[in-house]
């Protein structure tokens, strides 16, 4: 019993937090509100005025307002998307690359997005073979996919009050057969609380910490060692996607998907 008043303590200290957020939301200024409306107008302006000058095949046009959007007031998910698509139309593929990664990182579910990478990827001169991957860990990562990092947080929460009700269930029903499925529907319902969460913060860690990048260069000469003077290893050509490993001045430590790792200068990179 002292365990579950514990959990429901916890609970309701939660729950004052999220009310005391509300309230200095509330207490904003009237001020705040209208800078924050005369922004949204703005951004909303030059969205459409890109939209009309994609619609109308001035795609380099088109790119120049999305990334003043980006710029100044922020980023999304669909934002992404479009710059993507005006790059791809501007046959400018690493970009379009960078701009579709971007957008999945911000919406793992998005099948449009998804699939135009993919019909970059197919364009780009290096097609590199990932390594062999145990099926329990592609369906693990595929799983992560489904949702972005506030919709797994949500369902964790849902989830966790869910198992707060099974232990009312469980310690306050009567009935032999309802306290049984309140504990083991508990014990279902954390456990998937618990994975919903995992999920939620390596795709909130992903987005704040990104360590992939895109190769915005031609073609570039991998070494064995962060120096010109270092053994040439590979070449790799503009589009490529990489894992940065580490930093070391203006070098870059990387990892491609098929295994092989080499330096190269970190200029010839985008992160994403």
């Amino acid at each position: 019993m002292y365990r579950f008043l514990s959990i429901l303590l916890l609970t309701i200290n939660s729950l004052n937090g999220l009310a005391q957020t509300s309230q200095d939301s509330a207490a904003a200024t009237p001020e705040t509100s209208k800078t924050q409306a005369a922004q949204g107008a703005s951004a909303q302006s030059l969205l459409n005025q890109a939209d009309v000058l994609y619609s109308k095949g001035h795609y380099a046009d088109a790119v120049a307002l999305y990334e003043e959007v980006v710029a100044q007031y922020g980023i999304s998910a669909e934002l992404y998307y479009n710059l993507g698509n005006a790059y791809y139309k501007s046959e400018r593929l690493a970009p379009a690359i960078l701009n579709y990664e971007r957008a999945l990182r911000l919406k793992p579910g998005d099948r449009d997005a998804r699939f135009n990478l993919e019909m970059c990827q197919a364009r780009i001169v290096d097609k590199i073979d990932p390594m062999g991957m145990f099926f329990i860990n592609r369906w693990f990562n595929a799983i992560g996919n489904y949702f972005n990092s506030d919709s797994w947080a949500g369902l964790s929460i849902g989830l966790f009050f869910l198992f707060i009700g099974c232990l009312f269930a469980y310690f306050f029903a009567r009935i032999g057969w309802l306290k049984k499925v309140g504990f083991f529907t508990g014990i279902i319902t954390l456990m998937f609380s618990i994975l919903s969460m995992f999920y939620s913060a390596k795709q909130a860690y992903q987005i704040n910490h990104p360590d992939e990048a895109i190769l915005f260069t031609l073609s570039v000469t991998v070494k064995s060692s962060p120096d010109q003077s270092g053994t040439d290893l590979f070449v790799l050509h503009e589009g490529t996607k990489m894992k940065v490993l580490s930093t070391l001045s203006n070098w870059s430590e990387i990892e491609l998907e098929d295994g092989n790792i080499g330096w190269l200068e970190s200029r010839h990179l985008e992160i994403i």
